[in-house]
C-alpha cells in the first residue's frame, strides 16, 4: 500500500520539474531580438560609463568617476540585469545566426564574461550593503563596469560583422 504512494510522491515532483523545463524552453525559443532588447534596463544606459562605450574596451575614468557616472548601486544592479539579458542575446544569436567555429569561441567568451559580470556585481552589491560605498567597493565596481563595457563592445562588434540588422537595436538600448 505505501509503495504506490511513495512512487507517486517521487514521480510528481519530477513531472512538475520536466513540465517547467519544457515551458521554459518554449518561452526561450519564442523570444525575438526585439523582446530581448526590450528587457535591457530602460532607466540606465551604459553610455554614461564612457563616451566610446560601445566602440572600445575599457574605461578612461577613475573608480570614483565611474562610481558617480554609473550612479553607484543603481548602475551595478542594471549591469547585473543587463548581463543576464546579454546571456540570452548570445543564446539567441547562436540559434538564429549562421555562425562559424570562430563565432562559437566568441559566444563562449561572451557567455563567460556575462557570468563574471553577474558574479562580480553580486559581490559589489553585498559589500556595498555592509561598507556603505567604501574605496574597495568603488574599485570592484570599476572592475565590473570595465568588464561590462568590454563585453558590450565585443557584442556590438560581433553584431556589426554577423548581424548588422540587430546592431541598431542593441546600440540604442545600451
Amino acid at each position: 500500500m505505501s509503495l504506490p504512494i511513495f512512487q507517486i510522491a517521487a514521480i510528481v515532483p519530477v513531472a512538475v520539474y520536466l513540465a517547467r523545463c519544457g515551458v521554459g524552453l518554449r518561452r526561450r525559443n519564442a523570444q525575438t531580438w526585439e523582446s530581448l532588447v526590450a528587457c535591457l534596463q530602460p532607466d540606465w544606459s551604459g553610455r554614461e560609463l564612457s563616451v566610446d562605450f560601445l566602440s572600445k574596451e575599457g574605461l578612461n575614468a577613475t573608480p570614483e568617476e565611474t562610481w558617480e557616472r554609473m550612479h553607484g548601486v543603481r548602475g551595478i544592479r542594471a549591469m547585473y540585469l543587463n548581463a543576464g539579458v546579454m546571456l540570452e542575446m548570445v543564446d539567441y544569436a547562436a540559434r538564429n545566426i549562421a555562425v562559424s567555429s570562430n563565432d562559437q569561441a566568441i559566444f563562449e567568451s561572451l557567455r563567460w564574461d556575462a557570468m563574471q559580470i553577474r558574479a562580480e556585481s553580486l559581490k559589489v552589491l553585498g559589500r556595498d550593503a555592509f561598507n556603505q560605498a567604501s574605496e574597495s567597493v568603488r574599485s570592484n565596481a570599476f572592475h565590473v563596469a570595465s568588464m561590462y563595457a568590454g563585453t558590450a563592445a565585443r557584442m556590438a562588434q560581433f553584431l556589426q560583422v554577423s548581424a548588422p540588422e540587430m546592431l541598431t537595436d542593441f546600440v540604442a538600448a545600451m
